[in-house]
């Protein structure tokens, strides 16, 4: 694995950007003009196996019927849920951050690698190497309180623009897993976010767009300090992880949160490979699912060799296991709204 590699897969989890645009209610997003669920998704086998599966599981004359209360749905968020292509999104927010304070922060400039991505922007990315980016997301990602961290990342996401698809970040979300989502809580299905990138910065603005509520949102953590000064509370973000949600680390998380195994697990990368080995344990019928990007003219086409939501043992396991492998070419009528 090559040095840029290696840099890449050990950030992959802390980076992501979440989308706060507006978005339908379940009942539009699920259907289309005739009730149909998962509108834009293609006719074949994939779409009938989902549909199958959440029709046996919630008939409670079916021999698979799963309770209620055991209807966990996870899924990974970066490469799953939106676009993660040519870098995480959570990096273009933070060199937001970076060029905002600056000012406030003169010793950015004094720091080589800081000073380099002030002058260059993303195209330093690969330039400053692992040490460099860790000190762009611990230096504009801490030192403030959880609220105005959230604030910062919820007018960054009403705005910015993606440097290659011209559309704000919000926007890349894939509408076929937007109606997943939406299909699945029709259902009394219980939808989680389990991903690497920051809880906090996710739950500034996915929650709307997903139609999930900020405690099921469940990332990495930054530790945090509480503070009480002069009757005033708040909880101040230190440059140091609590807890790093990647690979074997989001099996724990969601044993540690959710206490149930979920029967339905999304990903699209090996950094995802462990969460849904673990929902495939379930004692309840279960559904693996795994996004393989294949449509290089639409979004981007990437797997094995990516340095980026590398998905090597994962696509053997999944075609070894028959598992779902979504195929964006052929699957998916749109990719995005």
């Amino acid at each position: 694995m090559n040095a840029n590699k290696k840099l890449l897969s050990l950030l992959a989890s802390l980076t992501l950007l979440s989308a706060c645009q507006q978005t339908n209610s379940s009942k539009e997003i699920t259907t289309n003009s005739t009730g149909a669920p998962l509108a834009s998704w293609n006719e074949g086998q994939l779409k009938s196996r989902i549909i199958d599966y959440v029709t046996t599981t919630t008939d409670k004359n079916s021999a698979s019927f799963v309770p209620v209360e055991d209807r966990i749905a996870v899924f990974d968020n970066d490469g799953t849920m939106w676009s993660e292509q040519p870098f995480y999104f959570q990096y273009y927010f933070a060199l937001h951050l970076l060029n905002k304070y600056a000012d406030k922060h003169p010793e950015w400039k004094n720091d080589k690698d800081l000073n380099l991505l002030l002058k260059e922007g993303d195209k330093a990315f690969l330039k400053v190497g692992h040490k460099g980016l860790a000190k762009l997301l611990f230096a504009t990602n801490t030192g403030q309180s959880v609220a105005a961290y959230k604030e910062d990342a919820k007018k960054w996401a009403a705005t910015a623009i993606h440097p290659t698809k011209g559309k704000r970040f919000p926007e890349l979300a894939y509408q076929p897993m937007l109606e997943l989502l939406a299909y699945l809580k029709a259902n009394e299905f219980k939808n989680y976010i389990v991903s690497g990138g920051t809880s906090e910065f996710m739950r500034a603005f996915i929650c709307e767009l997903y139609q999930i509520d900020e405690e099921n949102i469940l990332g990495s953590y930054f530790k945090g300090k509480y503070h009480y000064n002069n009757g005033k509370a708040f909880i101040e973000r230190k440059p140091e992880f609590l807890t790093y949600n990647d690979k074997g680390a989001k099996v724990e998380l969601i044993q540690q949160h959710i206490g149930k195994k979920p029967i339905f697990a999304g990903g699209n990368s090996d950094g995802d490979l462990a969460m849904l080995q673990w929902s495939s344990s379930n004692k309840y019928k279960n559904f693996q699912l795994y996004i393989h990007h294949t449509d290089a003219k639409r979004e981007w086409a990437y797997d094995r060799k990516s340095p980026i939501g590398e998905l090597n043992l994962g696509l053997d396991e999944a075609t070894k296991k028959g598992w779902g492998l979504m195929d964006m070419k052929k699957d998916w009528k749109v990719i995005y709204k």
